[in-house]
């Protein structure tokens, strides 16, 4: 496919119009200036699409998330953490099974694919039928069940490690789409010997790991006083960061853990919206770039944010910094984008994507500006996360497959799919007494 005539943000973060892109199989093939009409490229290419009004990006990278929690979106409003917790989102989890999982990881790779996603890394449960769900879509993935259990578990004789070492099975056979990570729930769901057995395991079974971090000052606070050290302290000290890590939320992180976080080369996950939803306050993200930790977005899940909307998290990301540093510099499209895009592909461990260049895989989104709210356009990139949102994506391609077009789908059957999920909200509803 020949992208002709569009506009792309070049890895410096300036934007350059009326350039062409061609993509040969799973890759980008060549980015040059466009010097010929339409016409004439529709009379030389096989398939040639029109980029004018559009800017074509590398597809974002959802770097922490629950895609199956769109089974429990708007379910449990205005209500305390603690209750929604408790009384809502536990109870409603516990009845849901591998098909369900499926059906709402379909939902949520619909949505994903609909606003420019070509990947994410989910920590949840039941990953078999997320795994699923990926590998017919045709996104990709870094799929984890995330480790809970008391000082007597053993790691080998849980379920979890069943379905983890199935994972690892299964991830070989997807033709790269899936990466089989480890990921412990969060520091205060687990005791100190079973972390410790995660991080030998992880290490032996060269895997990455995926965890909460500092997400509330409640539990950094209670972990400071149970053991003296904070959580990002804590898990290092037990291990858990010596292999490629990527932590979430990280809101309240202070002092030493920095340094910590640095020298691990962990790499931070940015999920403003739920942060800021559940009330736990909002991560400083200029001070994680500035100690030269790599920084990563994520939408979290559906049930905290309320939607898995890409260009909507880094545009309230961007704004949280310039707000709460009083610099409306913070940070630059580039960076933004870089945050998004490449440095969550790194953070997965594919270092040869997220990125529009030559010779990088195809895994692009194109971003339709010919709307009333971007006129006029002075500047496309920079138009990208002050105008855009999910809803101006025209099409996302992954390993130079469209998986989404201008309102369609060449994979999923989403009719079929909404039909299944409002079958098991009704069956989980009637389960739970209303």
């Amino acid at each position: 496919m020949l992208f002709h005539d569009i506009a792309l943000i070049d890895r410096e973060g300036k934007t350059r119009e009326h350039m062409n892109v061609r993509v040969a199989g799973a890759w980008i093939d060549a980015i040059e200036p466009c010097t010929d009409t339409l016409a004439e490229a529709q009379a030389r290419e096989k398939e040639v699409y029109d980029g004018r009004g559009k800017l074509i990006i590398p597809g974002f990278f959802n770097n922490h998330s629950h895609v199956p929690m769109t089974l429990t979106r708007g379910y449990g409003e205005d209500l305390s953490l603690y209750d929604w917790l408790y009384k809502r989102i536990f109870p409603f989890e516990a009845l849901l099974t591998e098909e369900d999982m499926y059906w709402g990881a379909l939902l949520g790779i619909a949505e994903m694919l609909r606003g420019g996603t070509v990947s994410f890394t989910d920590m949840y449960m039941r990953i078999q039928g997320i795994f699923r769900a990926v590998t017919e879509s045709g996104i990709k993935a870094s799929l984890s069940n995330g480790l809970t259990g008391d000082a007597s578990t053993v790691l080998e004789q849980t379920a979890w490690y069943r379905e983890t070492e199935t994972m690892i099975r299964d991830a070989q056979t997807s033709k790269g789409l899936v990466i089989a990570n480890a990921s412990l729930h969060a520091q205060y769901t687990s005791a100190p010997e079973l972390i410790r057995q995660l991080s030998d395991y992880a290490r032996d079974r060269k895997l990455r790991m995926h965890v909460h971090l500092s997400e509330t000052l409640e539990e950094h606070e209670e972990c400071k006083e149970k053991y003296g050290k904070t959580p990002a302290c804590y898990l290092a000290d037990l291990g858990l960061f010596d292999v490629p890590t990527t932590a979430a939320h990280a809101v309240y992180i202070e002092g030493s853990d920095y340094d910590i976080l640095k020298n691990k080369g962990v790499t931070l996950s940015h999920q403003p919206s739920s942060n800021l939803k559940i009330g736990s306050g909002f991560a400083d993200v200029k001070n994680w770039r500035d100690h030269g930790i790599r920084v990563t977005i994520g939408t979290d899940g559906a049930g905290s944010n309320n939607n898995l909307d890409m260009i909507e998290e880094v545009t309230l990301a961007s704004f949280l910094a310039k707000g709460l540093h009083r610099d409306p510099l913070l940070f630059s499209t580039g960076e933004l984008l870089t945050f998004a895009t490449r440095n969550g592909a790194l953070a997965q461990g594919r270092e040869d994507t997220g990125l529009l260049e030559e010779d990088y895989r195809a895994d692009l989104a194109v971003v339709d500006m010919t709307g009333l709210k971007f006129q006029p356009v002075y500047d496309y990139g920079t138009s990208l996360f002050t105008n855009a949102n999910a809803s101006d994506v025209a099409l996302t391609m992954v390993d130079g497959r469209v998986l989404y077009r201008d309102g369609e789908f060449t994979t999923i059957d989403i009719e079929k799919v909404i039909r299944q999920v409002y079958r098991i909200r009704d069956e989980k509803l009637a389960a739970l007494g209303g």
